[in-house]
């Protein structure tokens, strides 16, 4: 089972990752959450870093849709990424696709740099 949730989460982490290069913020929270659903479960200990790199997608479709306290919504929900990215930069399993993800967010933060 554990071999499954690797390959699970390699494949949502490489697919979030060429989704946020699109500016598909909306889709790349949707593929990792698959993923996340069968980390919650299991007690994996990644499952707090993805759940982080969720939000933060979901950060920056706030921004793109602008709805009203776009910023507002932005910020709160960054903070869950911003809680847990540390964690891709330890030994963990498919570190240099978490670090390639939390340098996406980090991209696009300075992008929106006014809001964060």
């Amino acid at each position: 089972m554990q071999d499954e949730i690797s390959m699970i989460l390699q494949n949502a982490l490489q697919e979030y990752i060429r989704l946020l290069k699109e500016s598909s913020y909306f889709e790349a929270h949707e593929v990792l959450e698959k993923a996340w659903h069968l980390l919650r479960k299991a007690g994996h200990p990644l499952k707090d870093l993805v759940k982080g790199l969720i939000n933060g997608a979901i950060s920056f479709e706030h921004l793109k849709r602008n709805r009203k306290n776009a910023s507002l919504k932005a910020r709160k929900v960054i903070a869950s990424y911003e809680r847990h990215k540390a964690a891709a930069f330890g030994d963990i399993e498919h570190c240099e696709l978490f670090q390639e993800a939390c340098g996406m967010i980090e991209k696009l933060k300075t992008r929106y740099q006014e809001v964060f």
